[in-house]
């Protein structure tokens, strides 16, 4: 009988939280600790508040102001880089938590099996199991328990080979909030990465809404532009924006909504959020044949 792989990858695991979620936090943290395998290096970051006791085993870092999630995640990956690395990135939600003990050994067998796998998103489920339409990866929501390779991935649970991160660069910073997640899975798809949807990595999560969020519809009309003037070929910027505009209206927000969304939206246009670096068109093509072409 053969022994236990040693080549599997090192796992750190980065949550962010406001330290308003202190009974879920914890919950997650032992969830984290039940895993099967070698344990993960965690590190929970506090954006600008104070953290209540936590296990000895978990790295406590206080960053002295809310940095924003992308700015927060790269944080985490700071303090992995100063305190000896880690080969995969696992970025979980504080009030979050993982059902199963297998999920960190499938991530590392996952990293393991393909050297060219660059990031793996995590199917997120509700209270019962039910995962919403928008954190199916997918256009339509098609079929959350269907594993397959996309585009993006979802920010409350994924896990990034820290090379793509060395290749790539960190997640914006300017965006502060919403569509970081897109902004780093178009780069990684450009440098020839490959994404996965995994069913089977599930993160139970409370179901909410995404414009719980008082910043939600400002930074996603924002961001939207700020994405497609960093990676898209200028052909498609106009096309993409106006397929934007259009699924929003169509969504029919609150007036209020609206009204933040498309100030948000001028904002983005009229600032500039470098770098520019638009995408090789054989990567426009590979999105379009994964399903989701950059234009919708």
């Amino acid at each position: 009988m053969s022994g236990p792989r040693t080549d599997m990858p090192t796992v750190g695991v980065v949550i962010l939280t406001m330290g308003n979620r202190e009974k879920e936090l914890r919950a997650l943290l032992d969830s984290v600790a039940a895993q099967d395998g070698d344990p993960a290096t965690v590190i929970v970051l506090a954006q600008g508040v104070k953290l209540p006791g936590l296990p000895d085993w978990v790295t406590a870092v206080e960053l002295s102001e809310n940095l924003g999630i992308p700015g927060g995640r790269n944080a985490g990956v700071q303090w992995l880089r100063e305190h000896g690395g880690a080969d995969v990135v696992l970025v979980l939600d504080d009030d979050g938590l993982l059902p199963q003990t297998g999920t960190l050994q499938l991530v590392r067998e996952a990293f393991t099996a393909n050297p060219r796998l660059g990031i793996v998103g995590f199917r997120i489920a509700d209270e019962e199991g039910i995962s919403q339409r928008r954190h199916v990866p997918r256009l339509g929501g098609a079929d959350p328990l269907v594993s397959g390779p996309v585009t993006t991935f979802l920010g409350g649970a994924h896990a990034i080979r820290m090379r793509v991160i060395d290749q790539v660069g960190e997640f914006p910073t300017q965006f502060f909030y919403a569509h970081e997640e897109t902004d780093f899975a178009w780069r990684a798809l450009d440098a020839g990465w490959k994404i996965d949807y995994r069913a089977d990595l599930v993160l139970t999560h409370p179901r909410t809404a995404a414009f719980r969020h008082a910043v939600y519809y400002r930074n996603t009309g924002r961001n939207r532009v700020w994405l497609a003037k960093r990676h898209l070929p200028a052909v498609l910027v106009p096309v993409y924006l106006a397929s934007w505009a259009v699924y929003t209206l169509v969504q029919r927000p609150p007036l209020a909504g609206l009204k933040s969304w498309w100030a948000g939206f001028f904002e983005g246009v009229r600032t500039a959020c470098p770098p520019r670096r638009p995408m090789r068109w054989r990567t426009v093509w590979r999105m379009a044949r994964l399903g989701r072409p950059p234009v919708i």
